[in-house]
């Protein structure tokens, strides 16, 4: 059992990167693997993910996606886009790194840890971006946009690096994330706010 404690933690960073962005996280995985840093192994279903030709489609595609998400209106589609692409790259980057599971267990590991942990960090930016767009009319949001992209490289090379440590960093994100939707929402103008009656108070 202790054996699989390294990479549901390592897992978890993962897919949580991959639900602030899809390729990124999955690119600086292909890197890691692909040059060996900190002896980084896959699961053997998953070895492509190393391979020379998924690196260079992971850095079109990551460069793509950093990049989209910098113009306004498209960041937005990004983000709801985000909501399954993210799971989708969660439950690869989780699953690949359970090297010693065989491939069908290591799928169902990666889908069972990586899909809804990527899910929850797509679904809280997507929550902070929509109180970011209406609080400051998507002025802010290009600022937010390179806060996701360096927590994204900063999950995945903290949960290379130092997996014991991503629980305690995914939950400060979350706590952290729930803290700035309530800010913007409390900076939202008093025209946007919704009107509470008296009825509706009674009701």
């Amino acid at each position: 059992m202790s054996s699989w404690v390294l990479p549901v933690f390592l897992g978890l960073g993962l897919a949580a990167a991959c639900g602030f962005r899809a390729f990124l996280p999955l690119l600086v995985l292909s890197a890691a693997a692909h040059f060996g840093v900190l002896g980084l192994d896959l699961n053997e279903s998953f070895a492509w993910l190393g391979s020379t030709g998924a690196l260079l489609a992971l850095s079109v595609a990551a460069a793509a996606e950093i990049l989209g998400d910098l113009i306004p209106f498209v960041d937005n589609f990004l983000s709801l886009i985000g909501n399954v692409s993210g799971p989708i790259a969660g439950a690869i980057a989780a699953g690949s790194v359970f090297e010693t599971a065989d491939p069908a267990t290591a799928a169902i590991a990666g889908i069972i840890v990586g899909a809804p942990t990527a899910l929850t960090f797509s679904a809280t930016q997507t929550g902070v971006r929509a109180a970011s767009t209406a609080t400051t009319g998507g002025i802010a949001n290009p600022v937010v946009s390179v806060v996701e992209d360096v927590l994204a490289f900063l999950l995945v090379a903290l949960a290379i690096a130092l997996p014991v440590l991503v629980p305690v960093a995914l939950g400060a994100l979350l706590f952290v994330a729930w803290r700035a939707v309530r800010r913007f929402r409390r900076r939202q103008p008093a025209y946007a706010r919704p009107v509470v009656t008296q009825s509706s108070r009674s009701s």
